[in-house]
């Protein structure tokens, strides 16, 4: 029988490296104050009876076990007694193959129901531990499909992703997170974009120098933090309410709803498996333009219904941004053509003598770029595109239309079916809509493509941030460890996740928080500028040179996060183009003859 609603806990441990028995008694005792409070659901910590800092194998063997094995048998036993689910992290021996994993295993009142080995090791992994061989499975259980995930695994839009087309509707996060403060915006992120909860277990502590952040916490599919832990032993409890998973994955809001697979085969390339320098110069087609420091401006504002309007409005934003250093500057998704509307005159052709040509006119008087949202004519008798224009010193440089559509989209548009990209002297810049981003697989393109900046015209309503009340962990400087009413920002994890610099520009109408966002999620202080809710213009330097070198010093070159994706785990991500109706036909003819 199962539960549609149940209570979980997260359990927050410091393990005490190699003192198994310690570790083993003091998660049966926090475990079981979990079960007696109602707990159905039950996560441990990472690495939770052993200690994570190995020096090497040597070890890493004298506290790995198989599975089923000494310790899950006691937890199983523990979730015999009960009647729940508990997820416990071990360092895992194979008996076959004498390999040595970072595993999860989750135990039922039946028994062990699957093991998840982490895939996408940590810095501390390669010292001791293979690569996850077992995918991303997702386990069918009477409180729901659950999956499981090791701290970095995270790291990767793919891995939440895939569980998530599996159907999950819980992800067991267990973790030995560091260096910031949390709950991180990563595992916020992950259950945002996916519609589904995430519980996560983190430890707490110092282990051979390594500080922990501890923060664990339950996650709504709305990214609401429904509970959490910030510091010491303990347990952090929530209802999980599977219908709330099926509303959420139903609306367009959702980053899981609207997917268009049959544009995501580029998440299966590895583009960043070789140097950079080498890959994107490969037979002299499409090089990489020169690096070089510029500033990435955004401009926060409403648009009006009156087309002549808004571009007067966008011209003098763009003069003054450009006199004040900007190189690029990104406006609002349909900044030109104002709200949808159902006029006949609402849609414009993009061309050098239309609506768009005061905008020509002052890029090449300012030797400067922008982007701009129009309703672009569709062919006769078609819906227009929501597209979004690159406009520099030689013309219109690129339209993207957009993938992605809203519901409102829907009334007027019909959606574009290709990524856009053009080498500016900014760097590679992609263009994506608000839409756009909200999928994890769009930004991930036009990282493998070799992206420097991604600019987002967007119209968001929905909320993409949170604060922190600070934390009592002792984190070293310059990591943030006070109150912050931004301490999550989606369209940061988005940037910091593909080593891009991301430039998002909302307008107050929708709520603004537009910015300009770095590549690395852990540099602090940060390299962004976020706009609050009203009409504002924001300045952000940044710097895509690569150094002088064979191999590129600069991440953002580099893509640190991108070269480490595992693509063979990947492949639920992407679906093959719909048959054509002559394809089909030629088919039926085939099978006919057969």
């Amino acid at each position: 029988m199962s539960e549609t609603t149940y209570v979980a806990s997260a359990v927050q441990f410091e393990p005490v490296l190699f003192d198994k028995q310690r570790n083993i008694t003091r998660l049966v005792e926090l475990v079981e104050e979990a079960a007696v409070g109602g707990a159905k659901l039950i996560t441990t910590p990472e690495m939770g009876i052993s200690g994570y800092c190995f020096f090497g194998t040597a070890e890493a063997e004298t506290m790995a076990e198989p599975v089923p094995g000494p310790s899950t048998e006691i937890f199983a036993e523990l979730a015999a007694i009960h009647d729940c689910h508990i997820v416990i992290g071990m360092p895992e021996r194979d008996l076959e193959t004498g390999l040595l994993y970072n595993s999860a295993v989750l135990i039922g009142p039946q028994g062990i129901i699957g093991t998840h080995r982490k895939t996408h090791g940590y810095i501390a992994e390669p010292k001791w531990a293979a690569p996850g061989d077992l995918g991303h499975q997702v386990f069918d259980t009477p409180l729901g499909r659950i999956a499981l995930l090791i701290c970095m695994d995270i790291h990767f839009v793919e891995t939440a992703r895939v569980v998530a087309l599996g159907g999950a509707d819980v992800i067991c996060h267990i973790s030995n997170w560091l260096a910031e403060r949390t709950p991180a915006p990563y595992w916020i992120s992950r259950a945002f974009e996916n519609s589904c909860y995430l519980i996560e277990s983190n430890r707490w502590g110092l282990e051979r120098g390594v500080q922990f952040s501890g923060g664990s916490c339950i996650i709504a599919p709305d990214s609401e933090i429904l509970a959490s832990c910030d510091s010491g032993d303990g347990v952090v409890t929530a209802e999980i309410n599977l219908p709330a998973v099926e509303a959420a994955r139903a609306t367009r809001a959702s980053g899981l709803s609207g997917r268009r697979p049959q544009l995501y085969r580029d998440l299966h390339i590895n583009s960043y498996l070789w140097n950079p320098r080498d890959f994107f110069t490969l037979y002299g087609n499409a090089p990489m333009p020169p690096g070089r420091a510029s500033v990435l401006a955004v401009a926060q504002h409403d648009s009006t219904s009156d087309a002549t309007v808004n571009i007067a409005q966008i011209r003098a934003t763009f003069v003054a941004a450009v006199g004040d250093g900007a190189d690029l500057v990104v406006f609002p998704e349909l900044s030109v053509s104002g709200p949808p509307s159902a006029s006949a005159d609402y849609a414009d052709s993009i061309d050098t003598e239309g609506i768009l040509q005061p905008l020509l006119d002052a890029a090449a008087g300012c030797n400067g770029y922008l982007v701009v949202g129009m309703a672009e004519r569709g062919a006769a008798g078609m819906s227009p595109y929501n597209s979004a224009v690159l406009i520099g010193p030689e013309g219109i440089v690129a339209v993207h239309r957009k993938i992605h559509l809203s519901d409102d989209d829907d009334m007027y548009f019909a959606a574009g079916d290709s990524w856009t990209h053009a080498d500016i002297r900014v760097g590679r810049v992609a263009l994506l809509h608000g839409d756009d981003v909200l999928r994890p697989e769009s930004g991930r393109v036009a990282a493998l493509r070799g992206c420097d900046v991604i600019a987002v015209p967007a119209r968001i309503a929905a909320t993409l941030h949170h604060g922190h009340p600070g934390t009592t962990v002792p984190l070293n400087y310059p990591i943030p460890r006070a109150a912050s009413h931004l301490h999550w920002h989606h369209m940061r994890v988005r940037a910091g996740e593909n080593n891009v610099y991301l430039a998002y520009a909302n307008p107050p109408e929708f709520g603004g928080r537009s910015g300009v966002f770095g590549p690395d999620t852990f540099e602090f202080p940060r390299r962004e500028r976020v706009a609050g809710p009203a009409a504002e213009v924001l300045l952000a330097p940044i710097d895509t040179s690569d150094g002088p070198g064979p191999y590129p010093a600069n991440v953002v070159r580099r893509k640190d996060l991108v070269s480490m994706r595992l693509p063979h785990h990947y492949r639920a991500l992407s679906a093959p183009d719909r048959p054509t109706t002559a394809e089909v036909a030629t088919d039926a003819t085939l099978a006919s003859i057969r």
